[in-house]
């Protein structure tokens, strides 16, 4: 099935009052027949049996897809660019009130059927947006009784502000799925008919009219998983890792930086995550792209990282794939979201060389030597010890001299694999369940690449 060139709707608004982290906000649109869907993957072994990844990456990949307005660009890293474009549309962006002129071209993937019955979705995308240009990235399920979920919009992105404010899109949803953010999560995971048994992805690439510019789309994918509710889960026995040479940053030091940015501080531990690891494979803002920062701030490659991850509907900078696609905006980049399935995930990709930046969520005291309680936190997994337990770049430090430290395996391993805990209040919360950011270079070694493959990711 190819879907029609979407147009972007400027009825949608911001919904007022829906700041919080990952709100689900229903609203009934149309779904439609879903076709036969392919024979599954082959699972990678060592890939957690409740994960699926897919990512589309290479020329036969995009070709695979329906996108005749598009065009598969050569050289080290293939992608799609906007070749003929399918038509001339506009976008009133909710968040200038200014309303822009476009040409565009539309590529569909194949629907791809997942390993698992999913509960979650979560794409992320890696591209170039010059000036003038952006992209926006739909996904669609499909359900187990063969009907489908709307095409829900999982963002709407640039790199840079020429031309949009990067957004995610409240209130979709169609009463059995619905968006929160950046994921697609379904309403009721114990009903096995509401599970999504694959998907589609659609990426819509816009440039003004007559520019000849284009973005350029490397890689655009999933992961979709189907973690059980737990509160505790299986511990792991340790293997030898060691520990990764990574900068630290504190997101602290930039408390009332930036409010337009979200202020600053415990607000910034997503892209102060980012910019650690960012770092540690020799990335990074230029002098000329750090001209904004006020010069008397420190680290002002943290406060770009806050500006660049920024989405403007959620009012934050701990939107998952925005920050994937930001670091990706480097040279030579790759990044996704995924989960993982436990710490010998993690091991397994520290030996390698890769640190990975973990969300998770706990109460004070749960996390020995935290000091704090969090409902949703980031930080970079940089090693182990020889005993297995955890040492991490925890961005929630005074300075960044105290960003390091050693976490117990047992307590660490279940706060971040969890999918449900206590909030403060004593009343049941939903967790991250494993999520995590892996970025990487495309010169990566053939031991990183084994590491990655062993996780479904590629």
């Amino acid at each position: 099935m190819t879907a029609p060139a979407p147009r972007p709707d400027p009825s949608v608004r911001p919904s007022p009052g829906s700041t919080s982290r990952r709100a689900v906000l229903a609203a009934v649109l149309a779904t439609a027949a879903v076709p036969a869907l392919p024979a599954s993957a082959t699972v990678p072994p060592g890939t957690m049996n409740t994960v699926d990844n897919r990512f589309w990456t290479t020329p036969d990949d995009w070709r695979s897809g329906t996108g005749p307005g598009t065009r598969v660009s050569d050289g080290p890293r293939p992608g799609l660019t906007i070749g003929t474009p399918d038509g001339v549309t506009t976008y009133l962006d909710p968040h200038t009130g200014r309303t822009g002129s476009y040409e565009y071209a539309v590529w569909t993937s194949p629907l791809h059927r997942s390993r698992v019955p999913a509960t979650e979705i979560v794409p992320s995308w890696n591209a170039a947006t010059p000036p003038g240009t952006w992209l926006a990235v739909e996904l669609c399920g499909a359900y187990e009784d063969g009907s489908r979920t709307p095409w829900y919009v999982m963002g709407r992105w640039a790199s840079g502000e020429s031309e949009i404010r990067r957004t995610s899109v409240d209130g979709q949803g169609d009463g059995r799925s619905s968006v929160s953010t950046d994921t697609v999560g379904v309403t009721d995971p114990a009903t096995g008919k509401n599970r999504l048994i694959g998907h589609q992805l659609r990426v819509i690439l816009y440039r003004l009219p007559g520019s000849g510019a284009t973005p350029l789309l490397w890689r655009v994918g999933a992961m979709s998983s189907a973690v059980p509710d737990r509160f505790t889960v299986p511990a792991s026995a340790p293997r030898r890792a060691g520990e990764v040479k990574v900068p630290r940053h504190s997101q602290e030091i930039h408390l009332g930086q930036y409010p337009e940015y979200d202020n600053g501080g415990e607000a910034w531990c997503s892209p102060t995550s980012s910019t650690m690891v960012l770092e540690r494979w020799g990335r990074g803002p230029s002098a000329a792209d750090l001209a904004w920062v006020n010069p008397a701030y420190a680290d002002p490659q943290v406060c770009h990282a806050a500006r660049y991850t920024y989405d403007h509907q959620y009012e934050g900078c701990g939107n998952w794939p925005f920050n994937a696609a930001y670091a990706a905006t480097y040279r030579d980049m790759n990044a996704v979201i995924t989960r993982l399935g436990s710490l010998n995930d993690l091991e397994n990709l520290i030996r390698a060389g890769i640190p990975a930046i973990t969300s998770q969520s706990f109460l004070k005291g749960e996390l020995t030597g935290a000091g704090y309680g969090t409902s949703g936190h980031l930080m970079a997994v940089v090693g182990f010890t020889g005993t297995g337990d955890v040492i991490v770049h925890d961005p929630a430090a005074p300075t960044n001299d105290a960003v390091r430290r050693v976490y117990k395996r047992r307590e660490f391993e279940n706060v971040w694999l969890r999918t449900k805990r206590r909030s403060t209040d004593g009343k049941v919360a939903s967790a991250a369940g494993g999520v995590c950011y892996l970025y990487w270079p495309l010169a990566a070694t053939p031991a990183q690449h084994r590491a990655l493959g062993s996780l479904g990711v590629r």
